[in-house]
């Protein structure tokens, strides 16, 4: 592994502004690593055949004198999810396989725009639905730290991409905890915004009242550096919140730097019980909790006694938005098509469903279809809103007393490829911590608290804030982050099992 892939993103770009290093050398060392583990990981389906010539215009112009972006020349992942005119798109699903867009999505533009070369597109399971990566039509994910166990989900490709030095900094998307819960199994960051303070055009919806864009990187500062980037108001979305924003890399570099948790009230949800979470998992919240608390941090017990009835709630409102969103796929418009000799349109568009979606994708379809039909659209759907609405109350009630929540980002960590595939329910209840942010559109980061101590895997921490208190997330992550790195003596990614650089196991 050469040292450029193991630098942080603001790491890189410093020695790509001081022109220590070339854009051209960073993108090819990622390159190089991709070639080296990716084979073991399978954390991209597509790799740019541009980025080397992308890199080279951004050497050029920085030659030229002219003024570029923080991240110019840094080298991104991006999670097939998102939409881009110069490599396919797919979302994980064969009935995309190959597709081609005719427009990037708002964040891979502005992304471009900031000088970012992009390396490819990262696994993911199948249209966003899952939390293992085991989903994708195109084969699993495998986790960095133990390759027989999953990278978490559905952006699994982005965290493993970033765990396993593949790449600096990845975009990724989170309807139920799809960023955070990837970041709590590979030892990584992920953010999840306030609902509409990163635009999702472009972004292949699973469901358009939940999904959020966000960064995964390997440090708070990198996840702030990268919203900056992405984040603000985007016309082309209607859901966009039309307001300014302050800088996330500056709130994150503020709280790295200074007494961020000096006074801050943490609250602590006592509905939340151990049971039902791993023991390492528990032991490493309440580890962090105490470091926070030893820094001037206040814990306060609070209570939220919907959020039990988050994953219920969750698991109406997702499928029945999926089920109207995936309708497009019709095999007439865009997509795969399977022909039937002498069939109509309906039989055309059931084989191609057929043959296109796969075994989780029909089960939300169908899920939700139900959810949505005469006769139990109150019972379910409109049952789910209200709860939904409650849990709303619930965090409005809770930002009363405290600054942030805290949670473990999810109740284990990474199980073993194959061992919940076949049981959808054990698999939902992975995100029983995070679906509560997406039903109430609030911000939410997991950054690393370290390793459980019966099987040595990483384990996250999760703080929630209000909405549009994104930086607030920034300040707090980063100042853990700091307390957490001088007591670990180093990034907690340098004690990975990981994959050499020649592709074996170290």
């Amino acid at each position: 592994m050469t040292d450029l892939t193991k630098l942080s993103a603001a790491a890189l770009a410093d020695k790509l502004a001081s022109r220590e290093v070339s854009s051209v050398e960073a993108t090819r060392a990622h390159l190089d690593r991709i070639a080296a583990v990716d084979g073991d990981i399978h954390a991209f389906l597509h790799v740019s055949e541009r980025a080397l010539d992308v890199a080279a215009g951004i050497d050029t112009r920085r030659a030229a004198g002219e003024q570029l972006g923080p991240l110019a020349g840094v080298p991104l992942a991006i999670k097939d999810v998102l939409v881009t005119t110069d490599m396919p798109s797919t979302s994980g699903s064969k009935i995309l396989e190959g597709y081609m867009s005719p427009f990037d999505a708002t964040v891979v533009a502005r992304a471009r725009v900031a000088g970012l070369v992009p390396l490819g597109k990262t696994n993911m399971d199948e249209f966003a639905m899952g939390s293992s990566t085991e989903h994708s039509a195109y084969g699993p994910t495998r986790n960095p730290w133990d390759l027989e166990r999953i990278p978490g989900g559905s952006g699994g490709g982005s965290a493993a991409a970033v765990a396993a030095f593949e790449a600096p900094l990845a975009l990724g998307s989170d309807t139920g905890g799809s960023i955070r819960q990837p970041a709590h199994v590979t030892g990584t960051v992920g953010m999840k915004p306030t609902y509409g303070g990163v635009s999702r055009y472009g972004a292949i919806a699973l469901a358009s009242s939940l999904d959020q864009v966000g960064p995964v990187t390997r440090t708070v500062l990198d996840a702030g550096l990268l919203h900056d980037v992405i984040g603000g108001h985007d016309p082309h979305d209607s859901t966009s919140l039309a307001e300014a924003w302050p800088s996330f890399a500056a709130a994150a570099r503020e709280g790295a730097t200074g007494d961020a948790l000096k006074g801050l009230r943490v609250g602590v949800i006592k509905e939340l019980p151990d049971s039902g979470f791993q023991a390492g998992v528990s032991e490493s919240f309440r580890a962090a909790l105490d470091a926070m608390q030893a820094h001037g941090a206040e814990i306060v017990e609070i209570s939220a006694p919907h959020f039990e009835y988050g994953v219920a709630a969750y698991y109406l409102v997702l499928p029945a938005e999926a089920s109207s969103n995936l309708a497009k796929f019709d095999s007439v418009r865009f997509g795969m098509r399977v022909d039937v000799p002498g069939g109509t349109v309906e039989d055309v568009m059931a084989a191609t469903r057929d043959a296109g979606f796969g075994d989780e994708v029909k089960r939300r379809i169908i899920l939700g279809t139900y959810a949505l039909s005469a006769g139990y659209y109150d019972a379910y759907y409109g049952s789910a809103q209200k709860v939904r609405t409650l849990i709303q109350r619930d965090f409005d009630e809770a930002f009363a007393q405290v600054d942030v929540i805290a949670t473990p980002s999810a109740p284990t960590t990474a199980f073993k490829l194959g061992e919940k595939i076949d049981d959808p329910l054990q698999m939902y209840l992975n995100d029983v911590t995070t679906i509560p942010a997406n039903l109430a559109g609030v911000p939410g980061i997991s950054i690393p608290s370290g390793l459980a101590a019966e099987d040595g895997l990483p384990v996250g921490i999760q703080f929630l804030a209000p909405a549009r208190e994104d930086a607030r997330l920034y300040r707090v992550g980063a100042a853990l982050e700091a307390v957490l790195l001088d007591e670990w003596g180093g990034p907690l990614l340098d004690r990975a099992p990981m994959l050499d650089s020649m592709g074996g196991a170290r």
